[in-house]
């Protein structure tokens, strides 16, 4: 066993389960894989001092991957099974499983960790976050990074606010392409398990989003939102901060929701009602007469 391969067991040895309250009802627990099951390969150690991992001056910290090609520190904590390609990094204290892959030019960084048979895109950027098994996140996808939240002080500053908390993704979760999910503030960041976005999705800090959720392109979430079991939003929905949508509902295309949803059915329009009302509303739109001036 090499340093590097001690140093990223213990790491693992002492890494707590994250533990997440996901609603009132149900408490989800994410275990991250047993700690025997990582190893480092210790012939990856012998090119520590090659310039060819194009670390620079840190080059002595990292080393090439021996599955692929690509670099990682040497706190890291990496399955001998998992595939690191040429030009994917992975940063200290970061911990992959089995079976992952890891596409070229993505960047895992510091204390992220991938659970077993996830497969991770190109371009990808990963940080403050623990992926779980399964899972599958396309090219361009940002997790992790800080959101979107200032406040003004008395001076009329614009102050940022502290964004240290992660991003919890469940098993079986798939995410689409350039889709972006900010890590928390005030609380975790949660997709449930099972869950399935789609390219170009913005899903603010603090958001929780529960289990068999379908989210289609352009989806934005603005930060605070909780959003139930089951629910289904169209193209282009929006949802208003601090908002919260009960299980089992179905937001129709380009709609946007600026108060809570507390029972489970459709809702469509701006801002969103019932389905029937929207449709309602709509008719009513169509037949009144167009007024022309003379």
């Amino acid at each position: 066993m090499t340093m590097a391969g001690s140093r990223g067991l213990a790491f693992a040895c002492s890494t707590s389960i994250p533990f997440l309250n996901l609603n009132q009802n149900a408490n989800l627990l994410y275990i991250l894989a047993s700690p025997r099951h990582f190893s480092v390969s210790s012939s990856s150690s012998s090119s520590s001092s090659s310039s060819e991992d194009g670390c620079g001056p840190f080059r002595d910290k990292f080393q090439k991957w021996h599955n692929g090609g690509g670099t990682f520190h040497e706190s890291a904590c990496i399955d001998s099974s998992a595939i690191v390609e040429v030009g994917a990094v992975v940063h200290s204290e970061s911990v992959v499983g089995p079976n992952v892959l890891i596409g070229s030019g993505t960047i895992v960084g510091p204390s992220v960790t991938i659970s077993h048979s996830t497969k991770i895109g190109y371009n990808t950027t990963l940080s403050n976050c623990y992926i779980g098994d399964s899972c599958v996140i396309h090219n361009g996808v940002c997790i992790g990074q800080d959101g979107f939240g200032f406040y003004v002080d008395g001076d009329g500053n614009m102050i940022k606010k502290p964004q240290m908390l992660n991003v919890i993704i469940g098993k079986h979760v798939e995410i689409g392409a350039n889709t972006c999910i900010d890590r928390g503030s005030w609380r975790e960041t949660v997709i449930g398990d099972n869950s399935k976005i789609d390219n170009l999705v913005q899903i603010g800090h603090n958001v929780v989003i529960g289990k068999n959720c379908l989210l289609c392109g352009q989806v934005g979430i603005a930060g605070s939102a909780t959003i139930g079991d089951y629910v289904t939003m169209g193209g282009r929905v929006a949802v208003r901060d601090h908002v919260s949508i009960v299980s089992k509902v179905r937001l129709a295309a380009a709609s946007c929701v600026t108060k809570d949803i507390k029972d489970p059915g459709d809702y469509g329009g701006f801002p969103a009602v019932s389905i029937h009302q929207w449709r309602r509303q709509v008719a009513n739109r169509c037949r009144t007469p167009v007024r022309r001036n003379p």
